[in-house]
């Protein structure tokens, strides 16, 4: 019969645990059955069944999985899935450091942290290069954590103004005629750089820098002309781009400048034909050591779990059609 080990979970750990079972037990069943054990709660313990090895690496993940819920951050079955695959690879450490490690603060007093190693690497190329580009799928934090490093740089005063654009693409569908100036034409392009705005700003203080131009979002046909300089500046969905705009996005960097390009190649929504600048852009400045490219993955994706699995099987699709066509010629 496999033996048992005792987690001994202190008041604070008591108040975290029903988040840590999830509804239903469901987390806790999704641990016992990847790591192979069972788990019962018995009074203030956690009692662990199984064999050796793998009591003690639900130790480890149960531990850590604590230490996020008592940082109240949303410990989710992808979450747990990650923290139990990096235990397993032995890269506890790596985990402890991004939960230590505080990029940003939102106006409510929340606490960012990376939650992956990718997010990790992600965050430390924007702070070491002028220029970085993030290629990643949907929900890996690309454009959340640029903009949490943005707000940091401006209260540090290492620049003096943030700028976000975006290419005005629609995303396969045609929206037609929109009333309105041209603030009220562009939002709905620019909608989610708005949002992360906020939720390091506030509404209140992200108007009062954009009326005194502090915080400019514009689209990127805006930014032909100009000279970017002391500045933080965000090109947000830059799979959107022509070539020409890129390399015209790419020239308007200016000096004490620091530069992010996020997208994901695999979802550009320009016309049949018509090359992705972001692309071409990242295979032709990948040598120069300058500039930072990091490229996120399925495994960095911190939304909703079934986001990752869509991701994956668009991935596997596109693999498929990519093998089958070099079959064909």
């Amino acid at each position: 019969m496999p033996e048992a080990t005792e987690l001994e979970l202190t008041a604070e750990s008591m108040d975290a645990y029903v988040s840590l079972f999830g509804m239903n037990d469901r987390n806790i069943a999704l641990i016992e059955q990847e790591c192979n054990v069972s788990i019962a709660l018995r009074r203030n313990h956690l009692v662990i069944t199984g064999e050796e090895k793998d009591r003690e690496l639900v130790g480890q993940v149960i531990t850590l999985l604590l230490e996020m819920i008592h940082r109240n951050e949303n410990v989710d079955r992808i979450r747990i899935r990650y923290t139990i695959a990096m235990v397993r690879e032995g890269k506890v450490s790596q985990i402890e450091e991004n939960l230590k490690r505080v990029i940003a603060v939102t106006h409510r007093g929340k606490e960012i942290t990376c939650k992956t190693v990718g997010q990790k690497l992600y965050v430390d190329t924007i702070r070491n290069h002028v220029l970085t580009f993030a290629v990643g799928p949907a929900g890996t934090g690309k454009t959340y954590l640029a903009m949490a490093l943005a707000v940091m740089a401006l209260k540090n005063k290492e620049v003096e103004r943030i700028i976000l654009t975006r290419p005005a693409v629609e995303a396969g569908e045609k929206l037609g005629f929109l009333p309105g100036d041209l603030t009220q034409k562009v939002d709905p392009y620019l909608r989610p750089l708005y949002d992360a705005m906020y939720d390091f700003m506030g509404s209140d203080s992200y108007n009062k820098l954009i009326e005194r131009g502090i915080v400019e979002v514009a689209p990127l046909a805006y930014m032909r002309g100009r000279t970017l300089s002391d500045a933080f500046i965000i090109l947000d969905e830059a799979q959107n781009t022509t070539s020409e705009q890129m390399k015209m996005f790419l020239t308007r960097m200016g000096f004490r400048s620091r530069v992010v390009v996020t997208g994901d190649i695999t979802q550009t929504d320009l016309p049949a034909g018509k090359k992705s600048g972001l692309a071409e852009a990242v295979n032709l400045l990948r040598n120069i050591p300058e500039i930072g490219i990091v490229e996120l993955s399925g495994k960095d994706i911190v939304r909703h779990e079934l986001v990752q699995q869509i991701v994956e099987a668009y991935e596997k699709t596109r693999v498929s059609d990519q093998v089958s066509g070099k079959d064909e010629q």
